[in-house]
């Protein structure tokens, strides 16, 4: 993870899936604050944030849960793990490493770790590592705050969960853009601004930008700025101001566009002020000119 900028994104990395009960992940999650997971989680790190909630189980290789959080299921830790302050846990805690626990947690079905057991305030995970980056460079320990990055970016192609977003079988809604790539995804998707690549979603998109590419969308598509690229395919109406579309993709309903539409045989997308952080993003010049001041 080499931008911290991406935390304020939701990112959704390749091959994720969505399944009935759980999110599973390849590498890594980090769940915002007060966000709401109708979900569990499956990983290798799992972060949850401050006054999160996650209806499901955790399970995972290490586990940091912060303070105030409430786990509906169980969780199952292969490493260390770290629960903060009146964090509720209604299932088991199952440790094999070390278990670092705050004051004031309820656990509903009792917890077993296998390794050493502390009972403190574990400070959020986040905010301690960027305390710490702070102080080494105060001190002008510049190799050991490069250590500490290092150690960041280990945390790899993280499922990236934006602050106060709500997600579960039927909605996934975030204040945040929404960057997804290669993924099976769930619910009705509402977000700032989506852009998805090679991805099956199974709801309705809506946003102000929207990109889709190589995707197949189980529902419809509404925002301001809609592009449509290699070959996707929307089972249902798409609707915006500007629709600009690919002549390979496939669109079952309407297509409707306040301000026009365009249909051609290679679309090029602006270099969009909301994707210059994506280590992905493509930036190429703007679209036609003609297009866009029509």
């Amino acid at each position: 993870m080499e931008d911290f900028s991406e935390l304020k994104k939701f990112v959704i990395p390749p091959n994720t899936r969505f399944e009935e009960r759980n999110i599973v992940v390849e590498n890594d999650a980090i769940v915002g604050a007060g966000s709401k997971l109708g979900y569990g989680i499956i990983g290798k790190k799992i972060i949850v944030g401050e006054r999160a909630s996650i209806e499901g189980s955790i399970q995972g290789e290490e586990v940091r849960i912060d303070s105030w959080c409430s786990i509906g299921g169980d969780v199952y830790c292969n490493g260390d793990a770290y629960i903060g302050e009146f964090a509720s846990i209604d299932g088991k805690l199952t440790v094999f490493g070390d278990l670092e626990i705050g004051r004031n947690v309820r656990i509903g079905k009792g917890f077993e770790a296998r390794g050493l057991i502390t009972i403190q305030n574990p400070l959020p995970v986040l905010i301690f590592i960027f305390l710490y980056i702070l102080e080494l460079l105060r001190l002008g320990r510049l190799e050991e705050a490069e250590k500490l990055f290092e150690i960041v970016e280990k945390i790899e192609s993280p499922l990236i969960i934006s602050e106060n977003s709500k997600v579960n079988l039927e909605v996934l809604e975030t204040g945040t853009d929404l960057i997804a790539e290669s993924s099976r995804i769930l619910g009705n998707i509402k977000a700032k601004n989506v852009k998805a690549d090679r991805c099956e979603i199974f709801g309705s998109i809506r946003a102000k930008d929207i990109v889709l590419s190589s995707c197949r969308v189980h529902g419809a598509v509404e925002g301001k700025r809609i592009y449509l690229i290699n070959e996707t395919e929307v089972y249902g109406y798409v609707k915006g101001d500007k629709v600009y579309m690919e002549e390979k993709c496939r669109i079952d309903e309407s297509i409707t566009g306040r301000k026009g539409v365009w249909i051609k045989g290679k679309i090029e997308l602006p270099e969009f002020d909301w994707l210059k952080s994506d280590e992905d993003a493509e930036s190429p010049e703007s679209v036609s000119r003609g297009a866009d001041d029509a």
